[in-house]
């Protein structure tokens, strides 16, 4: 009996033999379901969706395991770059020999030096002193301001003593002086009074003082009715200026022309009736362009230079008398002036010939005389001034046609 128990298959239980019992009627189960499909004509249908079923399955399980692999790497490399970062524990090296200093000569106690500096940049001061310019050929007044930077006013104002009030007297080879601002040079004189310097230059007597190029002070001046002030300095009168006189070129009428003896020997006597103008002007040359100077009276220049060539005819722009004619002494050379008897004058300067005389009556248009190069003169040309006894001197250019 023993023997037989022992010779009995071990899995031969009556647990076992129930569960295959079951797993058999499972299959028997699959199997009818199986069959009633295929004969309902199920069965290929069945089939593909089954295998699709499969194939899926197999496909998730894929990516399942792959995803699964790819975390693991990502994690292992963030922890060898964490490991990476920390920053190695370094031992000191026990019995490291004193660095020899022998033989360096340099001073260590004295730190890090500072390198010397070749090249030092030293900010530019404003200029306060006046330095002298040479006139180049064909330097006029503003060409030698706008080199400076400063008012062509500036220019006459800081050169009286050179060139008057005229600008046409500046020439190649001359030495202007040149301020550092704008304003006027002035050469002090014995018996002046700061008052009333500055009074003439439209300032105030401290600015005069005040200014460093000047080297004065308050207490140096002193009263300044009487300032110390030793005859011949030179002091810059900054922001000043003065005014022209008219002495070169005043108004002349048929009534006035004899009080008028000191302009030159081309002055008229006992001028009286003639032709009287129109209102009207014409251009008083035959070329109507300007080759120097226009209307600029910031430079006591109050005509207009045109062109023209030596002896090219010069017009009477319109109807009147003569009241100057002949050589001024004013820088003009060869001048004309005109009376047209209604409040307007005419002037002509520099000609090369006068063609009329004292006390003629003249008609719009007639030639009175021809371009030249006489008095202060650079070159050939008409200088041309008109004025009015109601707007005093204006520019030709706005009433010639």
């Amino acid at each position: 009996m023993q023997n037989n128990r022992s010779l009995r298959d071990p899995d031969d239980s009556p647990a076992n033999r129930e569960a295959g019992e079951r797993s058999e009627d499972q299959l028997r189960g699959l199997a009818h379901i199986w069959e009633s499909l295929v004969s309902a004509g199920f069965g290929e249908s069945a089939l593909r969706i089954a295998t699709s079923v499969v194939s899926i399955s197999f496909f998730l399980i894929i990516v399942w395991l792959m995803g699964s692999y790819f975390l693991r790497s990502q994690t292992s490399s963030v922890h060898q770059d964490v490991k990476a970062q920390v920053a190695p524990t370094i031992t000191p090296t026990v019995g490291i020999p004193p660095y020899d200093l022998t033989g360096i000569k340099a001073d260590l106690t004295a730190g890090i030096t500072r390198l010397a500096l070749l090249h030092t940049t030293i900010p530019t001061l404003p200029r306060t002193g006046v330095i002298q310019y040479t006139v180049q050929p064909g330097d006029t007044i503003f060409a030698i301001a706008e080199k400076f930077n400063l008012k062509p006013a500036t220019i006459m104002w800081g050169n009286r003593y050179t060139l008057g009030e005229d600008p046409e007297l500046i020439r190649p080879g001359q030495l202007l002086n040149i301020l550092p601002i704008d304003g006027a040079y002035h050469k002090w004189s014995a018996g002046e009074g700061l008052n009333g310097v500055a009074k003439f230059y439209g300032v105030k007597p401290e600015d005069i003082v005040n200014y460093p190029g000047n080297h004065l002070t308050i207490a140096s001046v002193g009263d300044f009715s009487h300032p110390n002030i030793a005859p011949g300095t030179m002091l810059i009168i900054p922001g000043g200026h003065g005014t022209y006189s008219d002495a070169n070129a005043p108004q002349i009428t048929r009534s006035t022309a004899a009080s008028y003896s000191y302009l030159g020997p081309g002055a008229c006597k006992n001028v009286s009736g003639g032709f009287i103008g129109t209102g009207t002007f014409v251009w008083p040359t035959t070329m109507h362009s300007i080759s120097g100077y226009h209307f600029q009276p910031e430079i006591n220049h109050y005509g207009i230079d045109i062109a023209g060539d030596i002896g090219n005819p010069v017009y009477a722009i319109d109807n009147g008398v003569i009241v100057f004619a002949g050589p001024s002494q004013w820088g003009y050379g060869n001048e004309i002036v005109v009376d047209h008897g209604n409040g307007w004058q005419s002037l002509y300067a520099h000609l090369s010939a006068i063609d009329v005389s004292c006390g003629q009556s003249v008609l719009k248009g007639a030639v009175i005389g021809a371009v030249g190069q006489t008095g202060n003169a650079t070159g050939p040309h008409l200088h041309f001034e008109l004025r009015s006894a109601k707007f005093g001197r204006v520019d030709p250019l706005l009433f010639m046609r």
